[in-house]
Parts: structure tokens; sequence; C-alpha cells
């Protein structure tokens, strides 16, 4: 029973140890481009005249409230 326990960590830390060059690289390029992308959507949502109206309204409604 020990000695599996033991193998099966052996086992997990030698695949988390194995050299994988090249995916560093590619997962920055993967996560930059969904990141532009998002950005992207992200701005084309927030500039569009639906949400600067109902951002607009309710500043106003924030600032014209009487205490």
């Amino acid at each position: 029973m020990v000695e599996a326990i033991y193998r099966e960590v052996r086992l997990r830390l030698i695949g988390a140890v194995v050299d994988e060059d090249g995916m560093s690289t590619a997962e920055y390029a993967i996560g930059t481009i969904a990141a532009a992308a998002f950005g992207a959507v992200l701005y084309g949502v927030v500039t569009g005249d639906s949400i600067v109206d109902a951002l607009t309204r309710i500043i106003d409604k924030a600032l014209n409230t009487a205490v």
C-alpha cells in the first residue's frame, strides 16, 4: 500500500518536472490573442450608444439626487 502511494507520488513529480520546450511561448501567444480579442469586444460594447446612454443616465441620476 505504501509502495503504491510512493510510486504514484514519484510518477506525478516526474510528470510535473518533464521539460516541455515551446509550450510556454505558444500559451503566451494564445493568451495574448485572446486578451486582445476580449479587449476589442469589451471596447465595442462599452462605447456602444446604449451603454453610453445608460451610464450617462446613471451618473446624471446620482449627481441630481437631493440629500
